[in-house]
Formats: structure tokens, C-alpha cells, sequence
């Protein structure tokens, strides 16, 4: 898991709308586009730095590629979030 990676995808606005579509279900990147008023191109920018980071995985089926929410690089963070918080109040 890179942190920076994923600090990275998180910190814009579309990528975290995106990933608020995903959890709901898988969607292919044209329904994706549907969401959102940016170009398509863009979209696909965003898609693939979701996937990079590991929050998103695609598959194909048929014509189409799928994009569906990879929780496990979330909950690594929401780890290392919470273990950085523990550290802190023992310190504390």
C-alpha cells in the first residue's frame, strides 16, 4: 500500500464523488461519465488514478470495462490512521 498514492487520489473532490458511486455498485466508465460534467477523457484520468492507488479495480465483461471499490487499501489507511491516533494518546 502506498499512503501517498492513496492521500493523493483522495484529495480531490470527483475521485471521492466517484468512489461514493462505486460503493453503491460496480459501474462501467460510460455510466461514470453520466455522473459527473467533465469530459470523458477526464474521467478516465480519475479512473486511473483511483486504480493506481488501489481504491478501484476494473474488469471486462463483453464490450465493456467495470469499475467496482476496492475496500482493502481503505481500510489499510483507516489502520494506520487509527494505529498514528493510539501512538499519539499513549504519548499523550
Amino acid at each position: 500500500m502506498s499512503l501517498h498514492r492513496t492521500f493523493k487520489a483522495l484529495s480531490d473532490p470527483v475521485r471521492r464523488e466517484i468512489l461514493e458511486h462505486l460503493k453503491l455498485e460496480q459501474k462501467t466508465a460510460g455510466e461514470i461519465n453520466q455522473l459527473f460534467d467533465i469530459s470523458a477523457p477526464a474521467v478516465s484520468r480519475h479512473l486511473s488514478v483511483l486504480k493506481d492507488a488501489g481504491l478501484v479495480r476494473d474488469y471486462r465483461k463483453g464490450k465493456y470495462i467495470f469499475y467496482e471499490l476496492k475496500a482493502s487499501v481503505l481500510e489499510e489507511t483507516l489502520l494506520w490512521i487509527a494505529n498514528l491516533k493510539e501512538q499519539k494518546n499513549e504519548e499523550g
